[in-house]
């Protein structure tokens, strides 16, 4: 019995050694067991070979129950560590390891650091869209690791969009917008709170308690909504604009001296002068190249570093690969940050 056993032993630990997958191991254990009970079933009760390998296949049957039960709480108990939520590495203050790791790149930015990092993860951010602009700005904003993000937005998941709202999945066509890009985010970044309004912006939302709020909508409507509560709210707005080949983004903050967005875009444009995206297509890349300026211009703004937007427009021709820079400036007439708007300009 004993040479069965050192048998099976010398097999397991030769299989390791080999880098024998363990189910390969096991196989090979369980056939060195199999072949000892059908002796023990063959062999008459006073064959040499039975009496040296225990002489009763009663013994090995026990053997193999025994050995059964622990396999079994084994693959359970991995089983239960896989679906276990890893537990989160020790805080340092605001950070833990594991976010200090994983923000080390934007930490090592002396325009950045530290502080910058603090800033990022205690902003509350409004983004109002998860379409094509709004794809890359979430994932990015949630990958740099700002604090709070909700992400607003009625609309579904629809196969068209799938050429370039990068967030959303073929799985999750139907599902809204905004909640689509939540799980995207959460599965991103764990750190993170994001919340999903899966609805339109409305007249009534008060955006006050948000730090930043970015624009990626698609239409003229809601983009003069979004510039009148940010404005009136006193809260920084970065808005994106994309069809065909081209785009523009800009940063409108009345609040601290800038235009705001109906400054420079005081009338909407003719019916089919500006046509959507729908109706005159869009380069598959050109929502990400804008919508990264927009996540790079939000990331700047809140850690303070470099030159932001205020007061100018980044237009993009990705069709010639030209992007230059305009000064914009304000309007005293404007209805919303004029001498006779409804907010004050400081």
């Amino acid at each position: 019995m004993i040479a069965v056993i050192a048998l099976a032993a010398a097999l397991w630990g030769l299989g390791r050694l080999v880098g024998a997958p363990t189910r390969l191991r096991w196989a090979m254990v369980g056939a060195v067991w199999l072949g000892a009970v059908l002796l023990h079933l063959v062999l008459p009760p006073d064959a040499p070979l039975r009496l040296a390998t225990g002489g009763d296949a009663r013994v090995w049957l026990a053997l193999g129950v025994v050995g059964a039960g622990i396999a079994g709480y084994r693959a359970l108990l991995l089983r239960l560590r896989a679906r276990a939520r890893p537990a989160e590495a020790p805080r340092r203050g605001l950070f833990s390891d594991t976010e200090l790791d994983r923000y080390s790149r934007h930490i090592l930015l002396r325009e950045v650091g530290g502080p910058g990092q603090r800033a990022l993860k205690q902003a509350n951010v409004l983004v109002v869209g998860a379409g094509g602009l709004g794809a890359p700005v979430l994932l990015y904003l949630a990958g740099a690791g700002v604090g709070r993000i909700t992400v607003m937005d009625g609309d579904a998941v629809e196969n068209s969009n799938l050429q370039r709202q990068v967030i959303h999945a073929d799985a999750r066509i139907g599902m809204n917008k905004a909640e689509s890009a939540a799980m995207a985010m959460r599965a991103l970044n764990p750190f993170v709170a994001v919340t999903a309004l899966a609805r339109h912006l409305g007249p009534q939302d008060d955006l006050s308690a948000y730090d930043l709020i970015l624009d990626g909508t698609d239409n003229f409507d809601t983009r003069y909504l979004v510039n009148r509560l940010a404005a009136q709210a006193g809260r920084p707005l970065i808005a994106g604009a994309i069809t065909q080949w081209e785009g523009q983004i800009g940063l409108y903050d009345p609040a601290r001296g800038t235009a705001c967005y109906e400054c420079v875009f005081p009338v909407r444009p003719a019916p089919g002068l500006v046509p959507s995206c729908a109706e005159a297509g869009v380069a598959a890349p050109l929502p990400g190249i804008l919508g990264a300026m927009m996540a790079t211009e939000a990331v700047k703004h809140l850690t303070g570093a470099g030159q932001g937007l205020a007061n100018r427009l980044i237009l993009h021709d990705a069709l010639y690969a030209e992007t230059r820079s305009i000064t914009v400036r304000s309007r005293a007439e404007c209805p919303i940050c004029g001498e006779h708007g409804m907010v004050s300009r400081s």
